[in-house]
């Protein structure tokens, strides 16, 4: 095998490592878009319990107490 022939294998790994981080970015991107999204549904969710459960006159918001395994 020629050194240019060498020099060409490396560069195509080279373009392919390139492309699999750039398409792996785009995935970590999204995930996070996602996470942030999420994130935002559950805390709207616990201050709904939280609010609901302090209309019903519980002495204790649920979102506030201990799980019973503490």
């Amino acid at each position: 095998m020629s050194q240019e022939d060498r020099i060409t294998q490396l560069e195509e790994l080279i373009a392919h490592l390139t492309r699999t981080v750039e398409d792996l970015s785009d995935v970590i991107a999204r995930q996070d878009q996602d996470i942030a999204r999420l994130k935002g549904r559950v805390q709207l969710l616990v201050e709904r319990e939280a609010q609901r459960e302090a209309d019903d006159g519980s002495s204790i918001p649920l979102a506030d107490q201990r799980p019973p395994h503490w």
